[in-house]
């Protein structure tokens, strides 16, 4: 046990101390007009030389997962809101804690978002969500879950979201 902690110090010392040292790629065409990349300077006598900088050891990942993606590809979201309070805001939480892509409409703001809300439920009233073809008036959890899952979203993220802060008193 002891002989493997004194193996992993130094070994986790010699990593820390390359990524520190390694300051990107380089990029450069040889008089043959081969292209070379590498992590160690050109040759002096080589011209038009480039320094790549990377981002750092950042993998990029999709934030949606392929169902999410399928779902939204056949039944678009689309979220009628504006400042109405407490029922607008848990609307769009309940949206962005599933992890559901959505587009959101304000027809405060746009009379022709607030004709087709109108002719859409008859009303100026929001929050209104627009799954595919279905719809619902007001924002009741088990029901968006319902008309969700039934238009094949995920109950889940792929990548949760981050923690709310901590509100001050």
């Amino acid at each position: 046990m002891r002989l493997g902690f004194r193996l992993s110090v130094p070994i986790l010392f010699v990593l820390v101390a390359m990524g520190a040292h390694a300051s990107g790629v380089y990029k450069w065409v040889d008089p043959g007009g081969r292209t070379h990349y590498s992590d160690q300077p050109p040759p002096a006598d080589t011209r038009g030389a480039q320094q790549i900088r990377g981002k750092g050891n950042v993998v990029e990942v999709d934030k949606e997962s392929y169902a999410g993606k399928q779902a939204h590809a056949k039944n678009p979201v689309v979220l009628y809101a504006n400042n109405c309070g407490p029922f607008c805001d848990q609307a769009r939480e309940h949206l962005k804690r599933r992890g559901v892509a959505y587009s959101q409409k304000d027809p405060s703001t746009d009379p022709e978002q607030a004709l087709a809300l109108k002719k859409l439920v008859g009303a100026m009233e929001v929050p209104v969500i627009v799954v595919g073809k279905s719809h619902l008036k007001g924002y009741e959890t088990t029901s968006w879950d319902k008309l969700l899952d039934e238009a094949g979203y995920p109950k889940t993220p792929l990548i949760p979201p981050p923690p709310e802060p901590a509100r001050k008193p």
